[in-house]
């Protein structure tokens, strides 16, 4: 299966007023985990503050609002590391693996974290 053809699954998002004003600011964001930064980045595609959110971002629809990211290291061959790809691109986030492997970081959720700038 190729995994751009991967259906995505959708998340229920809520956000607040004050919030979208942020969001509709230039300001730089750090978006905490890839739930928040699929959020947004739905919401700065569809304006929508509430909702479901199927938003799928991967090297070919990169992100356009959040900045930063701040999340853990996820499996291979998972829609999670297409997002990770999504900041740095393949073979960064290929090399970055690698080197998490060769250091045993701990992978998945509880496991090590990894600050995107």
């Amino acid at each position: 299966e190729e995994i751009l053809d991967h259906p995505m699954h959708s998340e229920y998002f809520d956000i607040p007023e004050t919030s979208a004003k942020v969001l509709d600011s230039e300001t730089p964001l750090l978006a905490i985990g890839t739930t928040v930064t699929r959020t947004i980045e739905y919401y700065a595609r569809t304006q929508k503050t509430q909702g479901e959110c199927d938003l799928f971002l991967n090297p070919s629809n990169p992100p356009k609002r959040v900045t930063y990211l701040l999340t853990n290291f996820h499996l291979p061959k998972s829609t999670l590391i297409m997002l990770v790809s999504s900041f740095i691109g393949r073979k960064k986030t290929l090399d970055l693996y690698k080197e998490a492997i060769e250091k045993k970081y701990r992978f998945f959720s509880y496991g090590d974290a990894m600050l995107i700038l």
